[in-house]
């Protein structure tokens, strides 16, 4: 029993050092396009740092799948623009006095098709110029069809029934990376008589289904990175402590070696494996269960009344007393006529009355241990959306919400 105690201690004393080398020496990384179109990262070096094992985090409840709370750095998206005009329309293009671009447009369009305008004029109301907008997603290749949105760019009423002309799509770079072309899809309308109109949407905006055919790939070198980043959607760092442990338990039952170190509240750096090909080891590991965690957040929007609470915000015992005070003035101007044979003149006279009347004004007891008390405990004053929004804005005043206040 001794000698495989001693054993079992020799083998865990040799194997501790192997799983920490790994993460022990600084790597440097060699600039790469790696999806980018724009700008090329600079070469640096990064160290991990020695996160010394697992950590004791409490648990949260329901758990999250990597791929749900985070991102692979590499594979990012790249936005593609270009400028193209929208033909067919049934009189709501531009009008080509109050937008001089649209004309010169279609005259250049004209002319590359080998046709001469020379003392003639286009017809007026059925061309509108548009900004064509695009996302390329990451790993896409020479031949993929992607979405584009159209907008108008000039005074144009509607985009319904128009067709988008060829238009090629530029990266920052200036380089073209994709065509579009295709029927403008626009859900909403708009319709005016002489006296009245109606309008539902945005009936100057659109999309093309599939309207732009990839003509240039982004240079990527996923397959060949043994440095994999990831970033989370939302930083925190018990977040991203947590998904290392992850990573690292699975590394350590897989390969025998831990693999991911964290580096800040939102990045996670990760050494591939030499025996695994990038994509099936992000396959793995985006499947890895965590258990997120946030800071106390109370979201509150004025213009719309919409506030959102989160799960982890606590009120401590306060007692709120909420009146709302209405004012009512009512102007009743009252005609007097003078007596009879009088000389008198007829004369308005002013008649204002004033109405106030307050609500409410009960004093109430909230105590927030968890968020369906708080949420049981605001309803219970009675208050709509605006009143609830001062309270909490008196409550965050007073110090008992243990919670940040996001006003927007």
């Amino acid at each position: 029993m001794k000698r495989l105690l001693l054993a079992i201690a020799m083998f865990a004393h040799l194997a501790a050092p192997v799983a920490a080398a790994d993460l022990s020496e600084p790597v440097v990384l060699a600039p790469a396009a790696d999806g980018h179109i724009h700008d090329t990262p600079a070469p640096r070096t990064v160290r991990f740092a020695s996160n010394g094992g697992p950590s004791s985090l409490p648990s949260l409840g329901a758990p999250s799948r990597i791929k749900d709370i985070a991102t692979l750095q590499s594979s990012r998206d790249n936005q593609l623009i270009g400028y193209g005009l929208v033909i067919g329309l049934q009189g709501s293009g531009d009008n080509l006095r109050s937008a001089p671009f649209t004309d010169q447009s279609i005259r250049a369009m004209l002319q590359n098709l080998g046709i001469s305008l020379e003392g003639g004029q286009a017809r007026a109301k059925n061309v509108a110029a548009v900004i064509v907008t695009a996302n390329m997603p990451a790993f896409v290749r020479s031949g993929a069809r992607i979405d584009v949105t159209v907008s108008s760019l000039g005074d144009a009423t509607s985009l319904t029934g128009g067709t988008l002309v060829m238009t090629p799509l530029r990266a920052p770079d200036g380089e073209i990376y994709a065509v579009a072309q295709g029927p403008v899809i626009v859900s909403g309308f708009a319709a005016q008589g002489e006296a009245e109109t109606v309008s539902k949407g945005v009936p100057t905006s659109g999309r093309v289904p599939g309207g732009g055919i990839v003509e240039r790939e982004v240079p990527t070198q996923f397959g060949q990175d043994t440095i994999l980043t990831l970033q989370l959607r939302n930083p925190d760092f018990s977040t991203v402590v947590r998904v290392t442990d992850a990573i690292n338990e699975y590394g350590t039952n897989r390969f025998g070696k831990r693999v991911a170190s964290e580096q800040d509240a939102r990045t996670v750096m990760i050494k591939r494996p030499e025996n695994i090909s990038s994509a099936r080891f992000i396959a793995e590991l985006e499947n890895l269960l965590v258990e997120t965690d946030a800071p106390a957040r109370v979201v509150i929007d004025e213009r719309t009344g919409t506030i959102v609470i989160g799960q982890a915000v606590r009120i401590s015992k306060v007692a709120i007393s909420y009146g709302a005070l209405t004012v009512r003035i009512t102007e009743m101007p009252k005609v007097v006529q003078p007596e009879p044979f009088s000389n008198g003149e007829t004369a308005v006279e002013p008649s204002t009355v004033v109405d106030a009347t307050q609500d409410g004004g009960e004093v109430a007891m909230i105590d927030g241990p968890d968020l369906e008390t708080l949420v049981a405990g605001l309803n219970r004053i009675g208050v709509k959306p605006d009143g609830i929004i001062a309270i909490l804005q008196g409550i965050k005043s007073a110090g008992a919400l243990q919670a940040d206040l996001v006003l927007q």
